[in-house]
């Protein structure tokens, strides 16, 4: 790694006046939440090449304490371990980036030449999950079908900006417009999208893409897992008529965000579709 400034980067000086520069976090795994992200972040940490923070969701881009106009860097990068210069890349998972607004303006400030992953799940599964997470933390009271109600809804719709970091269930499942955002601030080659269900199911050929996207060396081992982060009574799973209710609901941007990433999600479609993974 070259001895240059970045937008990013941070200077401390060493011994003897030594100055050494800190470079900018190389890649993101931006979203999607309840998408398989603390699995992909496992994986990852298996590399010897890979290091990612102390903490999976540094929540640090999406913070609107920090003030943006003049950003001091160092808080996001005290996450890391600075000892090892060269050989090794440098990433972070906090899967409200690709959803909350500016957040993703603000990485590309930060390092143009960042590489963006977002895991695209089912939205309607993905809804659910959201919602059996929210309930654990005891975040929500509203069953299922009310909190994805129009009733529910008007909880983020009226919330400032019109998002929610708790009630979204179903606006985080809108994809198309959050991938046209990306595809704006970053050229193609910078970014990555799959599929959360071909994580579990195609494990092994799914973090090879991974690795090259990153260009890092495949994964020595590829053993299934699959890390919820919040632990639950039961594993049951979404109703058929809501399933059937928010199917409808996201079927246009579906055909949407397939058409945008290239990425095949026609399977999404058919109403005998079902997630290889256990309820989470």
């Amino acid at each position: 790694m070259g001895r240059h400034d970045y937008p990013g980067s941070d200077s401390s000086k060493s011994g003897e006046g030594q100055v050494t520069v800190m470079p900018p976090i190389e890649f993101f795994i931006a979203g999607v939440q309840k998408g398989g992200t603390s699995s992909l972040a496992h994986y990852l940490r298996r590399s010897s090449c890979v290091q990612l923070p102390d903490g999976k969701e540094i929540h640090f881009f999406d913070d609107e304490s920090v003030d943006w106009s003049a950003p001091d860097y160092r808080p996001l990068h005290a996450h890391f371990n600075w000892s090892q210069m060269s050989g090794v890349i440098r990433g972070e998972a906090t899967p409200i980036y690709v959803y909350w607004p500016d957040s993703m303006e603000r990485i590309r400030c930060y390092n143009s030449g960042a590489k963006v992953i977002v895991s695209l799940r089912h939205p309607s599964y993905r809804a659910y999950s959201h919602w059996r997470m929210e309930t654990t933390r005891a975040a929500e009271t509203m069953s299922f079908d009310d909190a994805t109600s129009d009733v529910g809804r008007c909880r983020v719709s009226n919330a400032k900006g019109g998002v929610h970091r708790v009630y979204s269930y179903v606006e985080r499942g809108f994809y198309a417009p959050q991938i046209r955002r990306l595809q704006r601030l970053f050229p193609p080659d910078q970014l990555l999208f799959l599929r959360t269900d071909h994580l579990w199911a195609e494990t092994g050929r799914t973090l090879s893409r991974i690795h090259q996207f990153l260009g890092i060396a495949p994964p020595a081992s590829t053993e299934r897992t699959y890390v919820t982060p919040y632990h639950r009574t039961g594993r049951d799973s979404i109703a058929a008529a809501a399933l059937s209710r928010l199917n409808d609901l996201f079927n246009a941007d579906i055909h949407e965000a397939s058409r945008l990433t290239g990425v095949s999600l026609s399977d999404w479609l058919e109403p005998d579709y079902r997630e290889p993974m256990a309820p989470d």
